[in-house]
């Protein structure tokens, strides 16, 4: 049992299955949010030591077919996060028990009361994005470099986000199933709360929570 416990925790921190995303995926773009002070905590996450975007070699393979029919169509992939450490994922937990910082909720939870962001699955103690295959992204229009309208940024934890969420305009809800239509074809899954949300559905760790830091430099270790 000793060694078998001692092997998960090795596994856990074992980069070896991961790609970073833009020396894979052909024009992609990455707004890495985490490693920025512009998210809903206000602050850099415990964890992302640069911005740059990771994901399984299985998932990144998936995104690479994506990219590539949006290209056709005159789109490009704009990633806001992608592998996300646990340590990451400690520290939301941690910020939602604190009732004192409100800094940032005008701008991505302003409708609710912030104890209710875990029971309605905005926040998560234990998140897909630890596994490794799951990606936040939108799209951007080749011919503009404007973001195509979601009718709701990323992150504003509201019904808004919800992808079936109809009080938006028919070219936003359009834009939502243009990129949720391609995510799908290509094999991976929505969730129903965040239009920009999805994991590879044939994941190759469904019950592996990674650990290492978002660091180019850590997998070329």
């Amino acid at each position: 049992m000793a060694d078998e416990t001692n092997f998960r925790k090795m596994a856990e921190r074992d980069p070896s299955g991961f790609v970073v995303l833009g020396n894979v995926v052909p024009g992609i773009i990455q707004e890495i949010r985490y490693h920025s002070t512009y998210n809903f905590i206000g602050d850099r996450i415990d964890g992302y030591e640069e911005p740059v975007a990771l994901l399984t070699r299985e998932a990144a393979r998936a995104l690479t077919d994506v990219a590539r029919e949006m290209e056709l169509v005159g789109y490009r992939l704009k990633v806001f996060d992608a592998y996300r450490p646990a340590t990451a994922v400690k520290r939301f937990v941690t910020w939602g028990l604190d009732d004192l910082d409100m800094r940032m909720k005008p701008f991505f939870y302003p409708d609710l009361k912030k104890e209710t962001l875990f029971e309605r699955g905005y926040i998560a103690t234990r998140s897909s994005h630890s596994r490794g295959s799951t990606v936040d992204l939108t799209l951007l229009e080749m011919a503009t470099g404007r973001e195509l309208d979601m009718g709701s940024p990323f992150d504003l934890f509201s019904e808004k986000s919800h992808p079936d969420f109809r009080g938006i305009t028919d070219e936003q809800y359009d834009n939502r199933m243009l990129l949720r239509g391609a995510m799908l074809r290509n094999g991976f899954e929505p969730i129903d709360c965040e239009w920009w949300h999805f994991t590879l559905a044939d994941e190759p760790y469904p019950d592996t929570y990674f650990d290492f830091p978002v660091s180019a430099r850590y997998l070329r270790r």
